[in-house]
């Protein structure tokens, strides 16, 4: 072990110790080689399911999955009356995965499944009581059937488990239906025969029959009437199960693996089961109380009695790691700014006061920049477009709202979902977004913002690269912009195009100049960075660095850097290139900060990092800010070379 991997070692145990569990760690903290720790960005943790119920004295108890950025790293278990609070870590590592679905079942067992685990907590003894790992990965939908039996259908491949609580005996059935893209199965149900059924997207909506007896996965939906889209089934009270293939026209009534098409039922009578996705919040204690409000931010629980109209409020506390930074860039007010998920939060960092400012985010901060004395967010979901003034008070965006500061601009949903790029043209009045479509589709757009008309103009992957997604963006001389593809597609899509590609726009007719794949094989085109001479430096796949003349449309040179260097960073709109005074160009690879040298093009490691760099680069003051995990740090850009 070296002197960093020993150091990160011993700094990861010290946060877990010394994170407050109320408060965002401002602590100028100097970890050598020119690097140093700012805090927590959110220091909290966000809820994956809660549920209100009773523990083995009959007290009301609300019980919450926890998430920070290790991912489900505990079950909290809150009395309702004093708020009292008891944590259980899970018995398996997170692994940076979480709970997507969970169900409290009939006979008070909370369950869920997730990295692979399926597991099992009894409120009444106050412990995990049953976890076993299974076939990737976790799961999007969970049932109970009329014998108790928990059920559970995993993301990506469909992998159906079921759980009997009355043996604690776990049947994995593996993988049982195949598609070349990833789905999701949030609709699960049993017929009162004992068949399960659940529903697939997004790509293309399916509806399963699954056959416990023979293990087989039957299709209902003919290939020709698949739609984009969820299937979506219930469980009735009249012991079958109703459904349809994302098209709400055209229902089945599903029984004994059979599938009739009917017309939509005109009532619908669904069995109590406590069940629902990451946001499950279910209210209702035994005792006929409600649980109002259960916060994971201000760490305040509420309980109303329907009878007398009291609410009694008590907080609460939990351990946290802190949620995970998503972006950070440089505001005009000389902060640090950026966001978090989950929860989703905007934080600002003050250097020279060593504070920190944090509220909720309208959405998903996955792309920031600084135009003028303007900041903006490109976001998820729906991939909106937010302008923010900070010399100005703080309003929580609403999207109707004009007054709102940060305001809303504009969103691009279907042709841009999940934002991956957010330029800040040198015209000083247009933005260009960039970014992956909506769940299910393939192939994301350009969004283009005039601030000066507050206009925009959005164009459709059909018009750029076909089936492609923007995912890197520099502005070149002439009023142009150059383009880095990635072949990924929306949230459960298919992929279908083969190598990602550099593309040169003209930015006035928003028409394609030229495009070329450049580098056979490439999924991705991380980032780009034009210098004063027009040459391009980017990196494709997080480790073929290369330099571009687009001019000649030539690569001048490539180095790959994994034996070197490593990879660089990556995440949902990553900043590799960081511009610095008088010219200078750095690089962030996970394992430490680099310099470019922009005469020989040669990369020189300047210092190894003490924690694996994430989110970044913003250079503010002669430092260089970058994310890792919930942690903010930066490096000292004058420090001498390794």
């Amino acid at each position: 072990m070296n002197v960093f991997s020993s150091f990160r070692v011993l700094l990861q145990a010290a946060m877990v110790l010394a994170l407050s569990s109320n408060g965002a760690w401002a602590v100028w903290e100097d970890l050598g080689s020119g690097y140093v720790h700012h805090g927590v960005a959110t220091p909290v943790s966000n809820h994956r399911g809660t549920v209100a119920t009773v523990d083995g004295e009959g007290r009301n108890v609300v019980l919450v999955w926890l998430f920070d950025h290790r991912g489900g790293y505990a079950l909290l278990m809150i009395d309702a009356a004093t708020g009292k609070s008891e944590e259980y870590p899970m018995p398996f590592p997170p692994g940076g995965d979480t709970s997507y679905t969970s169900i409290l079942s009939s006979q008070n067992k909370f369950y869920t499944h997730f990295n692979s685990h399926f597991v099992e907590f009894d409120p009444v003894k106050r412990a995990f009581t049953f976890f076993q790992k299974t076939h990737n990965q976790m799961a999007m939908g969970m049932t109970e059937d009329d014998d108790g039996s928990i059920w559970a259908v995993t993301y990506p491949n469909s992998g159906v488990v079921a759980f009997d609580p009355k043996s604690s005996v776990l049947t994995d059935y593996g993988h049982v239906y195949a598609q070349n893209w990833r789905q999701y199965q949030r609709y699960v149900a049993t017929d009162d025969s004992g068949w399960l059924y659940f529903g697939i997207g997004s790509t293309a909506a399916q509806l399963i029959a699954f056959d416990p007896e023979t293990r087989k996965a039957t299709p209902i939906v003919p290939d020709a009437d698949r739609v984009k889209g969820a299937g979506y089934v219930y469980r009735d009270l009249n012991g079958k199960v109703y459904g349809h293939g994302g098209n709400n026209d055209m229902w089945y009534e599903l029984y004994q693996g059979k599938a009739t098409p009917i017309d939509k039922p005109a009532t619908q009578n669904p069995k109590p089961i406590i069940t629902s996705s990451q946001g499950l919040f279910y209210r209702e204690f035994p005792d006929g109380k409600r649980l109002k409000t259960c916060d994971t931010v201000e760490r305040v629980i509420e309980v109303e009695d329907p009878a007398t109209g009291k609410i009694t409020k008590n907080s609460f506390d939990y351990k946290s790691e802190g949620a995970h930074i998503m972006g950070i860039a440089t505001a005009p007010n000389g902060t640090l700014c950026g966001g978090t998920a989950f929860p989703m939060r905007f934080f600002s960092y003050d250097p020279s006061k060593d504070t920190w400012v944090n509220r909720a985010a309208y959405g998903q901060c996955n792309t920031v920049v600084r135009q003028g004395d303007h900041f903006f967010v490109g976001g998820y979901g729906g991939g909106f477009l937010l302008d923010w003034q900070p010399e100005k008070e703080w309003v929580a965006t609403t999207k109707t709202k004009a007054s709102s500061n940060p305001r809303f601009l504009t969103q691009c949903t279907p042709t841009i979902h999940r934002p991956h790029d957010l330029l800040a043209h040198p015209d000083g009045k247009t933005l260009v977004l960039a970014g992956t479509p909506g769940y299910g589709y393939t192939g994301g757009g350009l969004l283009f913002w005039d601030r000066e008309t507050e206009t925009r103009v959005l164009i459709e992957h059909t018009d750029i690269l076909p089936e492609h997604s923007t995912m890197s963006l520099v502005a070149l001389p002439k009023g142009r912009i150059l383009g880095g593809s990635t072949i990924g597609a929306g949230t459960g899509g298919e992929e279908k195009a083969k190598e990602a590609e550099l593309y040169i726009m003209d930015m006035a007719t928003k028409k394609l100049e030229w495009h070329d794949t450049v580098f056979p094989g490439i999924r991705s085109y991380t980032d780009l960075y034009c210098d004063e001479g027009g040459l391009v430096y980017g990196v494709a796949n997080q480790h073929r660095f290369f330099v571009f003349d687009p001019e000649s449309k030539k690569v001048v040179h490539e180095i790959d850097t994994t034996d070197s260097f490593g990879s660089t960073i990556s995440h949902q709109g990553p900043r590799v290139f960081v511009a610095g005074p008088d010219g200078a160009l750095f690089m962030l690879f996970r394992k430490g900060v680099a310099r470019v040298d922009l005469s020989t093009h040669a990369i020189t490691m300047i210092a190894e990092s003490p924690v694996s760099i994430g989110p970044g680069g913003a250079y503010h003051d002669g430092r260089i800010y970058f994310g890792s995990g919930s942690h903010l740090y930066s490096f000292d850009v004058s420090a001498k070379s390794n």
